[in-house]
């Protein structure tokens, strides 16, 4: 169960602020409270149901054991992202979205191997005997490719969601996990449409401090989900370790030794049938 949300606090980190009037989206009404100075207000009750909802969702996601791939490319996100879902061990994207990182999977798995192959190459010194200019072109190359694709290294197969801040901004980010059926979790501000998220949370995305406020709340139940499918595992572990010492100390035969042991008898007792019948059969042959 994810942590109650506090408005107080959502109300101090100024997520309630969204854009202005006439730059907002109408599918957002449900959502905003009302219009301060030109500006809509996001109704912050829902904005805590909401969370606590994207929350638990994504803790069993996480207990599940798949990958939640965040994503944020504007300037105040890509720090507060970034940290926070390393906290989480988990992927992110804070540079360029790099187009068919979902949907061309297995080209983005083969530009990760590219790295992989460039460290083995430094360990193994296969990158010493390279010129000077090809050493350059390398490191270049690995590079440029930490940057983009550093953060999701660890990422063998496609996530199981998306958390997103800004949708208008990530709007290719949105397609690619709508087209493969991938959950999508997001901050929606007021000029954004919300009927493109599975899991929308009304927030400002714009401030750092609504960012910040928001993932770290996510991150916490991601931790928790993660925490809760090692603490799963461990109990299995547990169980599987003591089921052979209940065995030994019961000492019970099991039923194909029970069923050998009467195969022999069987076997004995046609013996010493046959051997009776031969005997019989030799003694009426000396009585005539």
């Amino acid at each position: 169960m994810a942590n109650k949300v506090e408005v107080k606090e959502l109300l101090d980190a100024g997520v309630h602020f969204g854009h202005l009037t006439r730059r907002w989206n109408p599918n957002m009404a449900p959502y905003i409270y009302m219009e301060r100075n030109g500006i809509h207000i996001i109704n912050l009750y829902k904005s805590a149901a909401k969370m606590q909802e994207a929350a638990e969702a994504l803790s069993k996601i996480a207990a599940s054991g798949r990958k939640i791939l965040f994503v944020a490319t504007k300037k105040q996100a890509k720090e507060i992202v970034s940290e926070e879902a390393s906290r989480a061990n988990m992927p992110y994207i804070t540079e360029r979205w790099p187009g068919g990182m979902l949907t061309n999977f297995v080209t983005i798995r083969k530009a990760v191997k590219k790295m992989a192959s460039v460290d083995r190459m430094k360990k193994d010194g296969t990158f010493n005997s390279l010129s000077k200019k090809e050493r350059l072109q390398v490191d270049r190359m690995r590079a440029k490719l930490e940057k983009n694709l550093g953060s999701i290294a660890d990422m063998t197969r496609l996530p199981g969601a998306l958390f997103v801040v800004d949708i208008t901004r990530e709007h290719i980010a949105i397609k690619e996990a709508q087209k493969l059926n991938i959950p999508i979790f997001a901050m929606v501000d007021t000029n954004s449409d919300p009927r493109e998220v599975d899991y929308v949370i009304p927030a400002n995305d714009d401030a750092s401090k609504s960012i910040k406020k928001v993932m770290s709340y996510v991150a916490d139940s991601i931790v928790d989900g993660l925490a809760e499918r090692k603490a799963d595992k461990a109990a299995k572990k547990e169980q599987k370790a003591a089921a052979p010492k209940k065995e030994a100390k019961a000492e019970v035969p099991s039923k194909d030794a029970e069923d050998k042991k009467a195969m022999k008898e069987a076997k004995k007792d046609v013996k010493l049938e046959s051997k009776k019948e031969t005997l019989e059969k030799a003694d009426s042959k000396e009585d005539n």
